[in-house]
Order: structure tokens, then C-alpha cells, then sequence
């Protein structure tokens, strides 16, 4: 598949754009790999348990090296092509997988918040593919237009208890929809895919639907990707990594999917 000119034009100006069907031909493998990663949920998997909240909202993240469904698609040469048109550059590395899944009658909603923050990775060039693996409606990923251009990054905060995951000098979470601000949303189908900068904010309503709503979301970083110091415990921490700031992501954690120019 061609990622259009339109659609990098959008993922350029607005952060945000989807692109139908990228990821259609790996639906049942990733519905059995959401499946074998909630049976078997690695280290940092979380149930998102909130007072007063009904249903299930499970998430977790880099499992693609221990779950084969995972790791076909982080491997399909033709998402990284994807990837690489929408950021501007020949290079594309990985960075992690994250599983998020609302059962039907799950009330809590996904909070609107910005990835970079939480990141050790600084950089023009990333994307986030986020891709439904059942029909969405009002349950599908929301992103607010041009955010990814904010002079400050957005205040990182814990999903449950809206706790700040550190301090530093970072905007307050605004309020999309109070402030008026041109919020990007879109019906799908399984295996279209939200693409979105780690800048971008965005957020999700629960799932009051009789069905599920499982997602598959792959972040991929570019050619001036570089690792940077936190304030604080990133999320993934991936502990003992030894990079320094300013340098590359290590390959041999984060490998290369499609190298850049000689």
C-alpha cells in the first residue's frame, strides 16, 4: 500500500491521519496475539482499575519479541515503507509495541495525554500506528489537530489516578472539547490504521458497546531519533539500558526495520 500525499501532508500539518487497510492483512494474526499477550501478560500489563469505573481496560507493552503475531508485523517491510513516507525520512527503527483493550461495558476512558512525554526519545521523526482490530465507532483513538507543534510538551500524568508521572516544565493536560480545540476521529474498520506524532494529544472514550475494542499500536522513530534523560522513571522504562543523551537508540533493543542512506 502507498501512503498518499494527502495523508503525509495531514500527518505533516496536523500530526494525525489514518490510512485504511495498512495493517488489514495482519488482523487475525494480531486478534490471536492480543489474545496469547492477555493470557500471558508480560511485566508492565496493566488492568487500569479505577473507582467507580465498570468493565475491563487492559493494556500492555513491548511483547513483540516473546509474541510471534507480534513480531510478523513489526518485520512487514511495508509498514516501515509507511512509516518512513509519513516522517520524512529513509530510516526506521523500533521503538515498542502496546495492547489496549476494552471489553464491552468498559466505562474508564482512555485520558487525554501525549506520548513523547513519557518517552527516553527526542526527535521529529516518529509515528505511532494505532490500529483497531474490531469495528470502532465511539470507542476509536481521538487526536486533537496541530498539537504535535505546541511550544511545550503536555504534562505526562498516570491514567488512573491523573497523578503527574514527574515534574518538570511541561503544559497543564488541556480540555479538548471545553476548549474548542478541532479534534480528528474516525469510524474503522480492523486493520485501518491511526497514524499520529508522540507529540500529538489524544485520548479515548470508554466502551459502551456490546463488543470489544481491541488495539494494536506499533511506535516506530526515525532518522534523528535520539535518546534523552527523563526527570524521572520513563514509560517503557526499559531499565539498564545504558544510552547516554543524544545517542542513537541501541539496535541490538531497538532494531533497525529499514536503514537509511549510506
Amino acid at each position: 500500500m502507498t501512503v498518499t500525499a494527502a495523508q503525509i501532508s495531514a500527518f505533516r500539518d496536523e500530526g494525525v491521519t489514518m490510512i485504511p487497510g495498512l495493517f488489514a492483512a495482519h488482523v487475525d494474526a494480531l486478534r490471536a496475539g492480543v489474545e496469547r499477550n492477555m493470557s500471558e501478560p508480560g511485566p508492565y500489563a496493566s488492568r487500569n482499575e479505577k473507582a467507580g469505573e465498570t468493565g475491563l481496560f487492559f493494556d500492555d507493552y513491548c511483547n513483540w519479541d516473546r509474541i510471534p503475531e507480534f513480531r510478523d508485523v513489526v518485520q512487514d517491510p511495508s509498514i516501515a515503507d509507511a512509516a518512513a513516507a509519513l516522517m520524512g525520512c529513509d530510516r526506521v527503527q523500533m521503538f515498542h509495541d502496546h495492547v489496549l483493550v476494552k471489553e464491552p461495558g468498559t466505562s474508564m476512558a482512555t485520558p487525554w495525554h501525549s506520548d513523547g512525554p513519557y518517552y527516553f526519545v527526542d526527535g521529529r521523526h516518529n509515528v505511532s500506528f494505532w490500529v483497531p482490530l474490531d469495528p470502532v465507532t465511539d470507542a476509536g483513538l481521538r487526536c486533537v489537530a496541530g498539537s504535535h507543534l505546541w511550544e511545550k510538551d503536555v504534562l505526562p500524568t498516570r491514567w488512573v489516578s491523573s497523578e503527574a508521572f514527574f515534574a518538570g516544565d511541561y503544559m497543564q493536560v488541556p480540555d479538548p472539547e471545553a476548549e474548542g480545540m478541532t479534534i480528528r476521529e474516525w469510524q474503522m474498520q480492523p486493520g485501518d490504521a491511526v497514524a499520529f506524532h508522540f507529540r500529538t494529544l489524544h485520548g479515548a472514550r470508554g466502551n459502551t458497546s456490546t463488543r470489544r475494542r481491541r488495539a494494536f499500536s506499533l511506535r516506530l522513530v526515525g532518522e534523528d531519533a535520539a535518546y534523552a534523560d527523563r526527570p524521572g522513571r520513563t514509560s517503557p522504562p526499559y531499565p539498564g539500558h545504558d544510552m547516554t543523551a543524544g545517542q542513537r537508540l541501541r539496535e541490538d533493543w531497538f532494531p533497525v526495520l529499514r536503514p537509511g542512506a549510506a
